[in-house]
């Protein structure tokens, strides 16, 4: 399994500082930049659009940008957030027509691929284009607005993706979204996640070092302990 990595979500961040916010939360020891795309369409919320990933790469925010698309359709974005600068781009498969298509799109744009779960959506997906992904993405609440509580049932859903990546020995990262904390997140990282997306269970406090810290202290010793 890769080592853990947190993607703080700048969803939670002070938009009004947007740039030196997300160098803050790297500089504290964040490992990517989790960046929230939705539509008002697909999802009850309006966000972050190209224009702002772009303005981060021009501020010098260096590390990996994970863009989240929350949007129906997806296809014609896919191009805009390549050239922007994204690393990795996950859609959910509710958004297109063609599932393998836009995989495809993606990596010819450069780009990682990832896929999306809503908390209800099935994983039968998996059964045909889990070979094609670079990141599996469970949401751990409703998809639109940051700040909610995360559900239960996201641990046997995480253990059963880890289970089907594992028999496969495929190199795919498990990432969980939603509700994301200091005080559930050894629980997240025992049922299989190695990608913590955590808005603002980071950005909620004034010292981001600090409990990144706390955080990573937490993830050492998840091997050793159980949510049951």
């Amino acid at each position: 399994m890769k080592n853990f990595l947190l993607a703080p979500s700048i969803l939670s961040a002070d938009f009004a500082r947007l740039g030196k916010d997300a160098k803050k939360v790297i500089d504290a020891g964040g490992d990517w930049i989790h960046f929230d795309v939705m539509d008002n369409h697909y999802v009850p919320n309006l966000t972050m659009g190209p224009m702002i990933l772009k303005s981060l790469r021009n501020y010098n925010i260096t590390t990996p940008i994970d863009v989240h698309l929350m949007t129906k359709p997806v296809d014609n974005l896919i191009p805009q957030f390549a050239k922007a600068g994204a690393n990795f781009i996950t859609f959910h498969p509710e958004a297109t027509n063609h599932i393998d298509r836009t995989l495809n799109l993606i990596k010819e744009h450069g780009c990682k691929a990832g896929l999306a779960f809503n908390p209800s959506t099935s994983l039968n997906y998996l059964d045909y284009i889990i070979d094609k992904l670079d990141l599996i993405l469970l949401m751990s609440v409703n998809p639109g607005f940051g700040n909610q509580t995360f559900l239960p049932s996201t641990f046997n859903k995480l253990s059963e993706v880890r289970k089907r990546i594992d028999l496969n020995s495929l190199d795919i990262f498990l990432e969980v979204d939603g509700g994301v904390k200091l005080e559930n997140i050894s629980e997240i990282a025992f049922s299989g996640a190695n990608v913590f997306v955590i808005g603002s269970g980071i950005f909620d406090y004034p010292d981001y070092h600090r409990i990144i810290a706390k955080i990573r202290q937490e993830l050492k010793y998840s091997h050793v302990k159980s949510i049951h």
